[in-house]
């Protein structure tokens, strides 16, 4: 079989017995030999590549927490409130007012020829444009015959106007339903709170089908971002997985142009525990090199920012209600005890501290009953945990993907509105689950932010806010530890340790191609480390070519 020895300005394995090396070998698909020259070359005859010599060559970045659908939400209207990139390449201005945000949604409808086809947007973030959530009058004044939805920045929540609610039969007095608030007139405002809140409307606003869900484009474009931040394992961590989503995946991810492993989840809804874990564990005999199935995503709660995360006492720090439960505890303990018992993974959304207790508590119950060494349950986003909890997390051999993003995204928001200034300092905890013993990830949750690994180590390293102040100086991490969060610690959470995450013989020939070593950066410029590609499984991916 063919070896090639690629050749770098330094290759950095995030491996203790061997941090660093100038060639590696790849036969395969797969890491041959790390080492010097003559090292490398004991291995046979050989073929050497110097396209990198003047590269740094990374361990390809693992991202713990994503969504694919991002891919597809870039045909959607940007309504996101900072500047962002998108697959090809160029920046969308962000919008700072509601007013910004309208006339971009006015702008997109004038161009629609089609009068019954729904205008879709992506990204809005009330918060940022006085806290006031958008009604159906506003989204009315775009168009009031056309069905207009809008997606909020956290995944949780869509804004309809009032022909979107009466496709969805939702435009009456009368609804009694928690995600939906209802204004003076006794009918809804436009507010769809939660899953079961969105989906009579989504259908009706573009957003065929389940919301979370990619369609063939959009994993593609999807891919072409992971090129441009070096990921090369991303995560699809609430995909609902039906047939027709499963062969599209199994074809694309399957082309030899494909450039990265996706990981999705398969998300808790619509099928009863007893029904979904036998189904997952037959999507896990469907994995490839590049689709790796069989893993359970639960949701608990809702979003922090969105108010409708579950906190405990003293609650939101402006007096908002408490947010709302997207599963029963009768419901996560049996999940949880019938995956322990088929040997499968769940990763649980627990955003609040209340939702956080909640999944230790239930996991305790079902370790109980269904003992496992190295079962690797993981706790996503857990943004309130306490020292206690970690503490149990620990105790009960369970790994937390911290939103570490959020610091930089909302940090100020939590400060002055949400949790207040004394659970702000403590947000994403990411010392004191290393100092516990837990076993730590960090993530962007993309689309939710922007992809970009080395991003969220900066925020983990730094903890400033967009106004530029420290919050949480104690919870800070290194730049070292950071690094590894986004590799080794990221991998660790999927159970792929022993295939991705580092330079190592044996694993996948996974690297990120890079302009500079990111240890070397200043803790404040390890965002700015340039990316020039990616190499998944051995194939060469230039972020310019995609």
């Amino acid at each position: 079989m063919k070896t090639t020895v690629y050749s770098a300005k330094n290759i950095v394995t995030m491996n203790a017995q061997k941090p660093d090396a100038s060639h590696v070998a790849v036969r395969d698909g797969r890491i041959l030999a790390v080492g010097s020259s003559d090292e490398v070359a004991t291995w046979g005859p050989y073929e050497l590549d110097e396209q990198f010599a003047d590269k740094v060559l990374f361990p390809g970045l693992v991202e713990g927490h994503a969504h694919t659908m991002e891919g597809t939400l870039w045909r959607y209207v940007y309504c996101g409130y900072f500047d962002r990139m998108d697959p090809s390449g160029t920046t969308h201005r962000g919008n700072t007012s509601i007013d910004a945000v309208l006339e971009a949604l006015k702008a997109a409808e004038a161009k629609m020829d089609d009068p019954d086809s729904p205008l879709t947007g992506w990204q809005l973030d009330p918060i940022y444009l006085d806290n006031k959530p958008v009604t159906r009058a506003q989204l009315d004044n775009v168009s009031a015959t056309r069905p207009i939805g809008v997606l909020n920045a956290s995944g949780h929540i869509l804004y309809a106007n009032s022909k979107a609610l009466e496709l969805a039969s939702l435009l009456k007095k009368g609804v009694n339903h928690p995600g939906i608030p209802l204004g003076a007139d006794g009918l809804p405002t436009g507010e769809l709170k939660g899953p079961d809140a969105m989906a009579p409307v989504s259908v009706h606003v573009g957003m065929s089908g389940s919301i979370a869900d990619v369609d063939e484009r959009g994993l593609r474009d999807f891919a072409r971002l992971c090129v441009r931040t070096g990921v090369t394992t991303v995560t699809d961590l609430a995909a609902k997985l039906d047939p027709d989503s499963v062969d599209m995946m199994l074809r694309v991810t399957g082309e030899p142009s494909f450039p990265a492993c996706v990981v999705p989840l398969r998300f808790f809804l619509g099928l009863s525990p007893k029904e979904l874990v036998p189904e997952v564990a037959r999507l896990k005999k469907l994995s490839t090199d590049r689709l790796s199935l069989g893993r359970i995503k639960l949701v608990a709660d809702g979003s922090i920012q969105g108010y409708s995360a579950r906190l405990r006492w003293p609650g939101y720090h402006n007096g908002a209600p408490n947010g709302l439960w997207y599963v029963t505890p009768e419901q996560m303990l049996e999940l949880y005890e019938l995956a322990l018992e088929a040997g499968l993974q769940i990763h649980t959304h627990t955003n609040g501290d209340q939702a956080t207790q909640l999944a230790i508590e239930k996991l305790e119950l079902a370790l109980r009953k269904h003992p496992s060494n190295d079962h690797r349950f993981v706790l996503q986003h857990c943004q309130l945990a306490d020292r206690a909890q970690f503490t149990h997390m620990a105790a009960l051999g369970m790994s937390v993907n911290l939103f570490a993003n959020h610091q930089f995204y909302w940090g100020d928001e939590h400060y002055t509105l949400t949790v207040g200034p004394d659970r702000a300092l403590r947000m994403n905890a990411a010392r004191t689950a290393l100092d516990c013993g837990v076993p730590l990830a960090v993530h962007s949750d993309a689309p939710i932010t922007p992809l970009g690994p080395f991003f969220t180590a900066w925020c983990a390293v730094n903890r400033l806010t967009r106004s530029g102040r420290v919050q949480g100086e104690h919870e800070k991490i290194t730049v070292d530890e950071a690094l590894w969060a986004i590799t080794m610690g990221a991998a660790h959470s999927l159970h792929m340790d022993g295939l991705v995450g580092s330079i190592e013989v044996g694993k996948r020939a996974d690297f990120a191609v890079l302009e500079s070593d990111p240890r070397a950066a200043n803790p404040e410029e390890i965002k700015d480390v340039e990316i020039w590609g990616t190499v998944q499984g051995g194939r060469v991916f230039a972020a310019a070519d995609v």
